[in-house]
């Protein structure tokens, strides 16, 4: 077998985007207070307000879990619940840390093809129940993208957020791509945003090329209260923060944040074109960001193995091959010759 190959595992495989590394590098000089009460937090605070046209609160923590995790425990009683798809990265990868940071919490599932939530479906869970012996929806939890590729266009996002204000739910983000979804798109952060109706964005640093730093965006400012405790509290509040907060000084004003999601993109789109004649070789979800699905028979994966390429057998039974920011055309060229060739073994 070949030296193992992880270009396409995850967008978490990829390094430190090289403008991130000379930020770090830069916010090494010297001394400065610790716990973000630094001049880099300060400044990347600023950005992101400059980036979403309006005066948010911004707070740094290390992962996406405890992004998602926080934020949806700043928005709920341990006796109420949060609707969120049920292929939703809060339901699906955290391990129960949603439930466990909001003392409880229960998430309500609905189901919705390609990952995405209809109107349908929440209303019906909202109305379900309106008894005090169950769980009062609280929260609306919406993924962009969703957890299979797929994305959300603005005005989906509005009628979503309408129905659930209307019945007096506030509505999260996770963003763990955040930056896929707006290069795809081709819209302004704040129009996929809370201009939309959405309250608080988890906004994913790593995948976009830094090395840890997700961002807490409260565009709804009362309901960031107190959440600086909670970060302290869960183990979020980093001493050094000015090393998780340089990267966005840097890669937010000028647009680079973007470039590398755009490429991760273009990478995907590449992909499924290259392999789109392939015997057998079926695509599960349409390809709208970094992630492609595939159902590949068995001679492929073991042609793949072989090879020495992984990758995840994610949701569905589906391979998922996910690109970054990091990813070469060469490596795609690569990949796809692989597949085409497993795919033609009889």
């Amino acid at each position: 077998m070949n030296e193992r190959r992880w270009d396409f595992a995850s967008d978490n495989t990829s390094g430190i985007s090289p403008k991130a590394w000379a930020a770090m590098a830069e916010a090494n000089e010297g001394f400065l207070p610790s716990y973000g009460d630094d001049k880099y937090t300060e400044a990347a605070a600023d950005a992101f307000r400059e980036v979403f046209e309006i005066d948010c609160e911004v707070f740094f923590v290390f992962n996406g879990t405890a992004a998602n995790s926080l934020a949806l425990a700043s928005l709920c009683q341990s006796y109420h619940s949060v609707i969120c798809h049920e292929t939703a990265h809060v339901e699906t990868d955290e391990c129960g840390a949603p439930e466990f940071f909001s003392n409880g919490t229960k998430l309500l599932l609905a189901g919705g093809p390609n990952g995405k939530l209809s109107l349908d479906t929440v209303d019906h869970l909202i109305m379900k129940r309106r008894d005090i012996h169950y769980p009062r929806p609280h929260v609306l939890s919406l993924s962009a993208p969703t957890e299979l590729g797929t994305l959300y266009r603005p005005e989906e996002i509005r009628e979503l957020t309408a129905l659930a204000h209307s019945h007096g739910l506030k509505v999260h983000m996770d963003g763990t791509r955040f930056a896929n979804a707006i290069a795809a798109l081709g819209v302004n952060p704040a129009q996929l945003t809370w201009q939309v109706g959405v309250d608080v964005l988890c906004f994913g640093g790593t995948k976009t090329g830094l090395g840890l730093s997700e961002a807490v965006v409260f565009f709804n400012r009362t309901l960031a209260e107190e959440f600086d405790y909670r970060c302290k509290q869960a183990g979020q509040l980093a001493s050094k923060m000015r090393f998780m907060a340089a990267p966005w000084v840097k890669m937010l004003p000028d647009g680079s944040w973007l470039e590398g999601s755009s490429h991760a993109n273009h990478c995907a789109a590449l992909l499924v074109d290259l392999i789109k004649d392939a015997p057998d070789v079926e695509r599960l979800f349409p390809v709208e960001a970094n992630a492609v699905f595939l159902r590949l028979p068995q001679r492929v994966h073991d042609h793949l193995k072989r090879r020495g390429w992984s990758y995840y057998i994610f949701i569905g039974g589906g391979a998922r091959f996910m690109c970054s920011w990091a990813t070469s055309e060469d490596a795609v060229r690569d990949l796809a010759k692989d597949i085409c060739e497993g795919a033609a073994q009889t």
